[in-house]
């Protein structure tokens, strides 16, 4: 059965790439979002993220016909949910409890215009369980048509999980080059997943069974987390110690079968730093080492801020006429990621955020890839480019190793440099 309408729900940084590729393989795409903002930019055949070549491919699906969106699901042959899945409140001493709310929202948005021989696709990184409880959701709303949890492969509507695996700043080329995982619920479900997947992706569809798909985006992103983890303490002993933890690292690298990866200022995104609460939150008595690397990586933004108070006090040391008030903080960077525009999770913003909060003086943030700070940002906070943050600042906090920063061969000698990066 061939699949002539595709919906994607959720128009995000996974889901607007995503439609946008379909589309550009001549099918009729239907994007959904509760964001009206969004709705209506896509319309205009422009984006509301920033991904490089995405805007082309929107513009042309756009004008050309084959992409719309809007803010009700319509009918389709296939649905590919890529929502949010954040956590729920809890106390910093509790495991974080994964919040399904999103993709409930969903398949109840869904489930009315649902027909026999739908394709259903849950694509947002999820705790294991959740494509069968997003079935139980679409049964229980739907009681006139069957589901692969009651009638297996002779189910009316087909429901597979297939994880996004891919770059920001990076996503269109790898959505298409990458090898995706596909674990459908029956047999048939995985292979008409891997039918629909095939009309852009050149990678390899490799067919598993929904939880264990689940379990590999959780394991992918749970894995690099511990080897981020094992950089970040590496970073915190060399401090105490005396050593340049660069150094340390290129040296030891240098073994044919070491590859340690680089320290930084925490961890951030919406993958890395949040998908290893999955599988700790369903297994907290096992998941050991993985719990304890997200601590790990989770505390390193509250030592960068106690690096910059203490560099505050030894200038304020060397220049006693001087108040706290008078000394000015350049933090460079508040993606979670080089060249992108992304905050989410951010740990370099939490760290400037931090910092604002307690400095009774004006913060600088340099952040190229932006046009305005967030509205949550601190009311002392300013957003200056990188030339007028080396002629005000006292002392520059190195958050993020975008291209511009890197290519910084005028540091003043004179500022107080954190750097977390390893390139200043």
């Amino acid at each position: 059965m061939s699949f002539e309408t595709i919906s994607v729900v959720g128009l995000g940084y996974i889901g607007l790439p995503t439609a946008a590729m379909f589309a550009s393989r001549k099918k009729k795409v239907i994007g959904v979002d509760v964001n009206q903002h969004a709705v209506n930019t896509i319309n205009k055949g422009q984006i509301h993220i920033v991904e490089p070549e995405l805007d082309m491919i929107v513009h042309a699906a756009v004008t050309q016909g084959y992409l719309t969106a809007t803010t009700l699901p319509a009918v389709a042959d296939a649905f590919l949910i890529a929502v949010p899945t954040p956590f729920k409140p809890c106390n910093e001493s509790e495991v974080p409890e994964p919040d399904l709310a999103y993709i409930e929202s969903a398949a109840n948005a869904i489930a009315p215009v649902l027909k026999k021989g739908d394709l259903v696709i849950l694509e947002s990184t999820s705790p294991v369980g959740a494509t069968e409880q997003m079935a139980e959701w679409l049964a229980e709303a739907r009681s006139d048509l069957t589901f692969p949890q009651q009638a297996g492969e002779d189910a009316d509507i087909n429901v597979a999980h297939c994880p996004e695996r891919v770059l920001p700043g990076h996503v269109v080329r790898e959505l298409v080059e990458n090898d995706r995982v596909i674990g459908g619920m029956t047999a048939k479900c995985s292979a008409r997943s891997v039918e629909l997947y095939k009309t852009f992706v050149q990678g390899e569809c490799v067919i598993t069974n929904a939880r264990t798909a689940e379990m590999a985006k959780l394991t992918e992103n749970a894995s690099r987390d511990v080897s981020i983890a094992f950089a970040n303490e590496l970073s915190l002993i060399c401090d105490t110690l005396n050593i340049d933890v660069w150094e340390l690292i290129a040296l030891a690298n240098r073994h044919p079968r070491v590859n340690i990866l680089q320290p930084g200022p925490g961890v951030g995104g919406h993958c890395i730093a949040v998908d290893p609460w999955f599988i700790v939150s369903k297994t907290p008595a096992l998941a050991k080492l993985i719990h304890t690397a997200r601590q790990v990586n989770d505390s390193k933004p509250e030592w960068v801020v106690e690096k910059v108070k203490l560099a505050v006090a030894e200038f304020l040391q060397c220049n006693p006429t001087k108040t706290a008030a008078d000394v000015k903080i350049a933090c460079f960077g508040l993606a979670f990621k080089p060249d992108i525009d992304d905050l989410r999770e951010s740990p370099a913003l939490a760290i400037a955020m931090s910092i604002a909060a307690s400095h009774p003086a004006t913060l600088y943030f340099v952040e190229p890839n932006i046009e305005q700070l967030p509205k949550r940002a601190a009311e002392n906070a300013q957003l200056v480019a990188v030339d007028e943050a080396f002629e005000v600042a006292d002392i520059a906090v190195l958050l993020v190793d975008h291209a511009e920063f890197k290519g910084c061969s005028d540091v003043p000698e004179s500022l107080v440099i954190i750097d977390t990066k390893g390139i200043w």
